[in-house]
C-alpha cells in the first residue's frame, strides 16, 4: 500500500524576507508542489531564495474544488506545502477546507511555524495578552461592521482586527462609537517592513493621528483594542447595546427592564441610555 505524503502548512514572511525559517526553506525545497493563494506572489518569493517548485493555485474561489484533487495527490504519496501570500496560512486566509479534507482522509498535516501579523502585533502592543480574541477582517458593509462591533463591545479580552488602508479611518471611527472613544487601543502598520509603525492611545487619539497623517493610512493594519474591563463595566456595555436594540421595538421602560435582566446591568443605568 502506498504511504501517504504529508501536507505541510508553511508560514511565510509578512514583510521582511529574513523571517522565512530554515525549516520552511527546506520544506519548500523538497515538496512535490506548493499550494499558493497567489501563484505570482509565491513564485517571486521562491525565486528570491533560488527555489523553483510547481505551483497550484488555491484561493477562496476554488478551494472546495481543489481539495479532493490535492487529497488524491497526498494519498498517492506526494508531499505538498500550503502557503498564503504572507504569514501563517488559514489565519484570515484560505486553506482550512484542504486541511480538514486531508485530516479526514487520515493524512498527516504538519505545521511549519513562522510569522503571523496578529501575534507579531500583539507581542509589541503592551495590551493584556494572556487572553485575546482574533476577529480578522470586519465586514466591508457599514451596517454589518457596526453590528459586529456592537456585539463585541462587552468582550473582556483584548480584541485583534485586520484592516485595509481604504477602510482604516472608518473602522476606527466605528470602534470609537461601539467601544467608547476613550478605550485604549494600539494600531500596528506595515509590520517588519520599512515603514513599520506602532501607535498607541485611545481610539479617539488613534483616529485623530490617522486622519492627520496620510502616511498612516497606507499599508496593512492590525488594530488591537483593550477589552471591556471588569464584569460590571462589561455588563453595562452589553446592557446598553441590548437596550438600544430593544428600544427600537418596545417602550423604553420595557426595553430597559428586559435589557437589565439579560445583561445583569442596573436598570436605572440603562433607561434612556
Amino acid at each position: 500500500m502506498q504511504t501517504p505524503g504529508t501536507l505541510h502548512v508553511v508560514a511565510t514572511p509578512i514583510g521582511n524576507l529574513g523571517d522565512l525559517s530554515p525549516r520552511a526553506l527546506a520544506t519548500l525545497r523538497t515538496v512535490a508542489a506548493v499550494c499558493a493563494e497567489d501563484t505570482r506572489h509565491t513564485r517571486q518569493l521562491l525565486a528570491h531564495f533560488g527555489l523553483e517548485r510547481p505551483l497550484v493555485a488555491l484561493h477562496q474561489h476554488n478551494e472546495d474544488a481543489q481539495a479532493a484533487q490535492l487529497v488524491a495527490r497526498l494519498q498517492a504519496g506526494e508531499s505538498l506545502a500550503l502557503v498564503s501570500d504572507a504569514g501563517t496560512p488559514l489565519v484570515s486566509d484560505p486553506g482550512f477546507r484542504v486541511v480538514r479534507a486531508a485530516r479526514a482522509a487520515g493524512i498527516k498535516v504538519s505545521p511549519v511555524p513562522g510569522a503571523c501579523a496578529a501575534i507579531a502585533a500583539l507581542s509589541v502592543a503592551g495590551l493584556p495578552s494572556d487572553r485575546f480574541a482574533f476577529e480578522g477582517f470586519l465586514p466591508a458593509k457599514v451596517s454589518a461592521r457596526r453590528e459586529r462591533l456592537s456585539r463585541l463591545a462587552a468582550e473582556p479580552r483584548t480584541l485583534l482586527f485586520y484592516e485595509s488602508a481604504h477602510r482604516i479611518d472608518e473602522a476606527l471611527e466605528d470602534m470609537a462609537t461601539a467601544f467608547g472613544s476613550q478605550r485604549p487601543a494600539v494600531l500596528a502598520r506595515e509590520l517588519t517592513k520599512l515603514f513599520e509603525t506602532v501607535l498607541d492611545g485611545t481610539l479617539a487619539e488613534l483616529l485623530a493621528k490617522v486622519q492627520a497623517d496620510p502616511n498612516q493610512r497606507k499599508g496593512e493594519f492590525v488594530v488591537m483594542v483593550e477589552g471591556a474591563g471588569d464584569d460590571a463595566d462589561a455588563r453595562l456595555v452589553e446592557g446598553k447595546r441590548l437596550y438600544a436594540k430593544l428600544a427600537e421595538h418596545l417602550p423604553p421602560s420595557t426595553a430597559a427592564k428586559l435589557a437589565a435582566e439579560l445583561s445583569g446591568a442596573p436598570r436605572k443605568a440603562l433607561y434612556g441610555a
